[in-house]
């Protein structure tokens, strides 16, 4: 399982300015915003951005300064890989530490979408003892129970980050993670080829 809420595409003006920088082209610029407020490239723009991705990493630094911010929810077992993905993101996550025992242990809190009847059943069995040991730590305190959750939580549990990434992060993900076998990366892509202008400027070119 995994959401992605709350997302917003930045900066894409200022990038596309500073990739005419080379050239003082600055007199062809023709993007602006829309009546929402939404960037659109104007064709001079587009044709200019798409040569630059087409041309390397060592071309396209202009993606580097387009920013997403957005709200990722997915279990333990995902970030894990995604924590990979270190140079130039910044991820601000709910604390497990803090507030672990803060509200009971529900079915809802963890990935389970693709397990079977037995492995739910046995899930249920973690989450009830999970239950008992909260219970206890909130009423006692003590701190080997506060352990006990944290060393037996399943790494199916899941946890929100506010994430701020790049274009180039996510070129990068995309073609890493686009075939990965976990259904979370295929929903992460897909939900990458949806941002603006991300299929224009490198994949409809493949």
């Amino acid at each position: 399982m995994i959401k992605l809420e709350r997302f917003e595409v930045m900066n894409m003006n200022n990038a596309i300015r500073g990739a005419r920088n080379p050239l003082n082209s600055w007199a062809r610029m023709d993007s602006g915003f829309d009546e929402n407020g939404n960037f659109v490239f104007g064709p001079n723009d587009l044709d200019l951005a798409k040569r630059l991705c087409k041309a390397g990493s060592d071309h396209r630094k202009f993606i580097r300064q387009i920013f997403v911010t957005v709200d990722i929810t997915a279990p333990l077992y995902w970030w894990k890989e995604y924590d990979t993905y270190k140079v130039g993101t910044v991820a601000n996550s709910t604390s497990t530490m803090h507030k672990i025992h803060s509200k009971p242990f529900e079915m809802s809190d963890f990935s389970t979408d693709h397990m079977t009847d037995a492995a739910l059943g046995m899930m249920q069995k973690n989450i009830d003892f999970l239950e008992g040991i909260r219970t206890e730590f909130v009423e006692t305190k003590d701190k080997n129970l506060w352990y006990s959750m944290i060393q037996l939580l399943p790494e199916s549990y899941n946890q929100m980050r506010t994430c701020t990434l790049n274009y180039e992060n996510l070129v990068g993900i995309y073609y890493s993670r686009k075939g990965h076998k976990l259904a979370e990366w295929h929903e992460f892509c897909d939900w990458i080829k949806e941002l603006p202008y991300f299929s224009e400027l490198f994949i409809e070119n493949e």
